[in-house]
């Protein structure tokens, strides 16, 4: 059963924690969730940035909370009212091709809730996807690549990562408007263009209990440790 899965409020390390479960447990299942999160800001950064980058970065910004190393590739995220969400389903698509498809979905989705946005076209050089640049580590929200969505006026507002385990895709998506994390109307926009992106129906599920401690104990033994956090 196709699913969207609501849990309770998890910090940084327990959510990305869940969504590796999400992809050992339910491999060729599709499941949708949106973080719920702590109080408090959080960051994630991409599976091949160096650790001393972005903590030069984090220190640059004066930031205090938590972070971790996220299982999918891409820039540093700052994750403060943004609706972060995952995705997990099987495909045999390319990445650029799933980035198109599915933020295409969601852009007409957007745009029916009144949100005019776009999708950035331009074909984006190798180099816009390096895990750091000149100024240290990269930020996914600070430059455009193709296939995130903007605003009329340039703003990227939704951008996104993908990890493959086989033929299972795991995506990590973050969607960046002011109060997002309060705004039905952005859920539903998500929610609705994963539908039409999949062509499925997404049944509510929660997490249980046992599912959640097993979660815990895989953040707390990866997500957490400096083995994964220092890895590069």
């Amino acid at each position: 059963m196709d699913v969207l899965l609501n849990t309770p409020p998890l910090n940084v390390q327990e959510n990305m924690a869940l969504d590796e479960q999400i992809v050992q447990l339910r491999p060729q299942a599709v499941t949708l969730r949106f973080y719920n999160w702590v109080p408090g800001p959080a960051v994630t950064f991409g599976y091949a940035q160096f650790v001393q980058e972005v903590r030069h970065t984090l220190q640059g910004r004066h930031f205090v909370g938590s972070y971790t190393r996220r299982p999918t590739g891409g820039g540093m995220v700052f994750h403060t009212d943004d609706l972060t969400f995952s995705l997990v389903f099987s495909s045999q698509d390319k990445p650029t091709d799933i980035y198109q498809k599915l933020h295409t979905a969601i852009l007409a989705q957007l745009r029916g809730e009144g949100l005019p946005a776009r999708v950035f076209e331009v074909s984006s050089p190798r180099a816009a996807y390096a895990p750091s640049g000149p100024e240290g580590a990269s930020a996914c929200f600070v430059r455009p690549v193709q296939n995130d969505l903007l605003t009329p006026d340039g703003q990227k507002i939704l951008g996104g990562a993908i990890r493959r385990f086989g033929n299972t895709v795991l995506y990590q998506g973050s969607l960046q408007l002011p109060g997002a994390r309060t705004k039905p109307a952005l859920k539903r926009a998500v929610i609705e263009g994963v539908r039409a992106f999949l062509a499925v129906d997404l049944h509510p599920s929660a997490c249980g209990a046992d599912r959640l401690a097993r979660v815990r104990q895989l953040a707390a033994e990866k997500y957490a440790a400096s083995a994964w956090t220092e890895k590069f």
